[in-house]
């Protein structure tokens, strides 16, 4: 299965963080998975830490390298994707992820619930 993270849970990934849930914990550490994170998600963390909303390390593509996931380009097929969405969420960052989800066939991540009212697969 090929699983694209949302930010929080990359995050929490990366921080061992409790509120990861033992279900993303196990597909994400199962080696038959691929684990993409989306240009998209590196974007919107730098946007968030330049406006002091959240702290990440400056090493983060090293950080996301070294845990073996792969980086999922955001491009022209994504974009033109987003027009065909409904607006079951307005933020922009989780649309181009749930498009790039779309668009690639991919398991979306998320604990997010407005994530998942999309004709997506989401764990």
């Amino acid at each position: 299965m090929t699983l694209l993270l949302d930010s929080h849970v990359l995050l929490w990934w990366l921080g061992d963080d409790a509120r990861l849930s033992p279900l993303h914990r196990d597909l994400i550490a199962a080696s038959d998975n691929e684990v993409l994170v989306s240009s998209v998600t590196v974007a919107e963390l730098a946007i968030k830490t330049s406006l002091g909303k959240l702290e990440i390390t400056p090493q983060l593509n090293e950080k996301i390298i070294e845990n073996g996931f792969d980086f999922l380009p955001f491009d022209e097929r994504h974009a033109a994707a987003l027009r065909d969405l409904p607006f079951h969420h307005r933020d922009p960052f989780d649309r181009m992820l749930i498009a790039q989800a779309r668009v690639d066939s991919l398991t979306f991540l998320t604990t997010d619930p407005q994530c998942r009212k999309y004709d997506i697969l989401t764990r």
